[in-house]
């Protein structure tokens, strides 16, 4: 609600606004009521939420800036549907031009199927973001989701700090971010730096924004989407930039101007996030929704964790899933993947369903360690996840009904993970650790 947002604001001596992550953070409505009550908005001007919190107004203005764009159909009640898809192949992407989330998408693998698909995406979008309006992407396979983070003040300096690859994804939204992307070359990685920016310069922009890519298995880069917030993941470029992209966004809105040693920055060592959301991934990441019970999560060097979670805490289903990111850094890719698998052991979280077991088979699957990930890397890899032997359930059961005794063990619920690849399993169980040999 922006008017009860405005009077708590006003009521506390608020002089500047910081919308987050999501909610109204890209909302240009909520932008110019924070400015006409006298306060600061902390991101992009309402301008600038405006041409690009539309994709397809966004796709058109990297076209004008000579960015390249994915292939796609921009509808309207001119357009000539028939006609307009001889230029595409199927599959193809429907998607809301307003929004984000892999909220008002869906994949169409034939014609016959895309009358459902847009009725159904229309309304989708309609629910989620106020608007029915969609659009068609080609579909890019198998390609890369890398992402080139921005900042910038309200004096015209414009920066880049680095890409993150974020191709590790489930239902089209994100479940792993690290930086540097793994194996892009220096060329690609300044070509996609050089055409964030170019977009960006070429309307009115001031503070964080994330420029949004798919890059194909040959190398060529094509414009997604802007998102002129702070990310989820913006942690990752924080550590390995050594830059506090929040505490600028608060200068920059307070008229400061960036340091001119800002832009020279290089990466230092290798940064990786995790989210941990309440899904189940042994259930295709479905909801899970209850009480947390035990709830610990990791520390020690180069270990960051961002929670909004606690034990008792109960999870209702109408909210997003997210419970907390944990964010490793390291010298290099190698050790901050064995910094990561350390902490996700270190991790324990009891009551409901969550995707620690993924990411802890994760950082063991070749595939991932190899650095070669794309979009498809979830589908193809983990499908319903590693199986429990028989020999692990009745190992299992035994070490319950032995700590414990049967009663417990009937009531035991708090899987964690199953590190597979390795000789141990390790499960909670009320509360209480094991470590089972299979």
């Amino acid at each position: 609600s922006i008017d009860a947002i405005l009077d708590a604001a006003r009521r506390s001596g608020a002089d500047a606004i910081h919308p987050g992550y999501g909610f109204l953070s890209e909302n240009a409505d909520f932008a110019r009521a924070v400015e006409a009550a006298g306060m600061a908005f902390i991101g992009p001007p309402a301008e600038c939420l405006d041409l690009l919190g539309d994709k397809v107004a966004a796709r058109s203005l990297a076209r004008a800036a000579n960015v390249p764009v994915v292939p796609g159909i921009e509808l309207d009640q001119d357009t000539d549907l028939v006609a307009a898809l001889s230029r595409l192949r199927f599959p193809v992407l429907v998607k809301a031009a307003a929004g984000g989330g892999g909220r008002g998408m869906r994949r169409v693998g034939i014609q016959d199927e895309l009358p459902d698909a847009l009725r159904i995406a229309a309304d989708e979008a309609q629910a989620a973001f106020g608007r029915p309006t969609v659009y068609l992407e080609q579909v890019i396979e198998p390609a890369r989701h890398v992402e080139v983070q921005l900042l910038g003040d309200r004096h015209g300096t414009l920066v880049s700090l680095g890409e993150r690859d974020c191709s590790v994804q489930r239902r089209h939204q994100k479940l792993v971010e690290e930086s540097p992307a793994p194996g892009l070359d220096r060329d690609l990685r300044e070509r996609m730096a050089d055409d964030a920016r170019r977009l960006a310069a070429s309307i009115p922009f001031h503070s964080a924004a994330t420029v949004e890519f798919l890059v194909d298995q040959d190398g060529k880069h094509y414009f997604l989407e802007v998102n002129t917030r702070l990310q989820v993941e913006h942690g990752v470029t924080e550590l390995i930039a050594d830059v506090d992209l929040v505490g600028w966004q608060i200068r920059i809105a307070a008229g400061a101007w960036l340091p001119p040693e800002i832009g020279a920055i290089q990466p230092r060592g290798h940064a990786i996030e995790v989210r941990v959301y309440a899904e189940d991934p042994w259930s295709d990441f479905g909801p899970s929704a209850g009480s947390i019970g035990t709830w610990q999560m990791p520390a020690g060097p180069g270990v960051r964790v961002e929670a909004g979670a606690e034990a008792g805490m109960a999870l209702p289903p109408q909210y997003d899933p997210l419970l907390a990111k944990i964010l490793v850094h390291a010298e290099d890719r190698t050790a901050a993947i064995a910094r990561l698998r350390r902490a996700l052991d270190e991790t324990w979280i009891g009551g409901v369903a969550t995707d620690l077991g993924f990411h802890r088979w994760l950082v063991d699957e070749p595939a991932f360690l190899a650095g070669g990930v794309n979009t498809g890397f979830v589908a193809e890899h983990w499908r319903s996840g590693p199986d429990l032997t028989a020999a692990a359930t009745a190992a299992i059961a035994a070490v319950v009904a032995a700590a414990a005794g049967e009663q417990a063990a009937a009531r035991a619920r708090d899987r964690v993970a199953t590190g597979a690849g390795s000789a141990t399993s390790a499960w909670a169980l009320e509360g209480r650790r094991e470590a089972v040999e299979p």
